[in-house]
């Protein structure tokens, strides 16, 4: 293969010299590639070897495709580099790999580039002032989510006080009322959400009550438009869980539902519950496997997150809405996490269908 103009061939340096390229090059703590202009493999690291799994005799000559997703060709960068922060490279053999990727033309040698890859997580050098941002961030997340939170029984307060003008079953909605207007009062003395360490009061439940009213608070409000099935398993035993937490999931679930198919015709979400034996899921690193034998699911057949955002939905900040603020799954994963649980999304079924499903531990009788 024709080498840049300049480029030193890697030969080995007698050893009373001083270090050859294949020293220097094969020393760089840094993982590197250099493609030529037909985007095939010319030189490879041995941080490089290391990070792909691959020799660099097995490189060699092959396209970058062939071992690795190529940034350059999803987002074309004709004549320039192309830095990508934070991102998952996917590799041809299985897997992938976090990494800041950063590709630099070579100088005098048009088509030739060479790539570098580093770990994401050990890039990451956060000083005081990265450290104040993020204080202020949180600070103004915080407020952020409070009144997020608060939409949501606000407007089942709301279209429940509608039906009551027109004359429609007042008792049932004037107690929806009252213990809508106690759950605002509670999220406005809980504005620690994020913050607040101290262990839920968690005690064995019938989520059938819990998931009734929560259905109820949908239809009256922002799920007005909106059929809402339920597909219950009938011998669910109780779960072990916080009441007003599940409360918060389940309604913010249905709620972005709701939204994710708004305009749709033929909007549907199914609010179902199953007992999965045997199901055991360390609910966070370093902690042990426990059993989560309890589902919960809501599903609808909106279009889902969008495929970038997909693996981080329950990161603050992401949204996959233009007015989102990225807060909602945030706090839901949390309040799970503190029931002993965890929550998933996925996109299951033909047609596919939007699955955030919640599973939690079983009350001991």
């Amino acid at each position: 293969m024709a080498q840049p103009r300049g480029c030193v061939t890697k030969t080995r340096a007698p050893a009373d010299a001083g270090p050859g390229f294949a020293d220097l090059f094969a020393a760089l703590p840094v993982a590197v590639l250099v493609v030529d202009p037909e985007s095939r493999i010319a030189h490879a690291n041995a941080e490089c070897e290391a990070l792909l799994n691959l020799s660099e005799r097995a490189m060699l000559g092959q396209p970058l495709a062939s071992v690795m997703q190529d940034p350059h060709a999803l987002n074309p960068r004709d004549n320039h580099g192309l830095s990508a922060y934070d991102a998952e490279i996917m590799l041809t053999r299985g897997g992938s790999v976090r990494v800041d990727y950063v590709e630099t033309l070579v100088v005098d040698h048009p088509g030739w580039r060479t790539i570098t890859l580093h770990h994401a997580a050990a890039s990451r050098r956060l000083g005081h002032s990265a450290d104040r941002a993020a204080a202020a961030r949180a600070a103004i997340g915080a407020a952020a989510m409070l009144a997020h939170e608060i939409k949501n029984p606000l407007s089942g307060i709301r279209g429940a006080a509608q039906l009551l003008s027109k004359g429609k079953d007042a008792a049932e909605l004037t107690t929806l009322i009252t213990t809508e207007v106690d759950r605002v009062a509670a999220l406005i003395d809980r504005m620690q959400d994020f913050t607040d360490t101290r262990p839920l009061n968690l005690v064995p439940e019938n989520v059938y009550p819990l998931l009734d009213h929560a259905r109820r608070v949908a239809l009256a409000g922002f799920a007005q438009h909106v059929k809402i099935d339920e597909r219950f398993d009938p011998s669910l035993p109780p779960a072990l869980l916080d009441r007003d937490s599940i409360l918060q999931v389940v309604l913010n679930l249905l709620k972005n539902a709701s939204e994710a198919m708004r305009g749709q015709a033929d909007a549907r979400i199914t609010l179902a519950t199953a007992y999965r034996h045997g199901m055991a899921i360390a609910p966070a690193a370093g902690r042990p496997r426990q059993p989560l034998p309890i589902e919960i699911s809501v599903i609808d057949n909106g279009p889902g997150a969008p495929p970038d955002i997909a693996d981080h939905l329950f990161d603050p900040f992401i949204s996959g809405k233009p007015e989102g603020q990225g807060l909602g799954l945030a706090l839901v994963d949390k309040l799970v996490r503190d029931m002993g649980g965890i929550v998933q999304y996925a996109r299951e079924g033909t047609p596919p269908m939007t699955v955030f499903r919640i599973m939690l531990q079983r009350a001991l009788q």
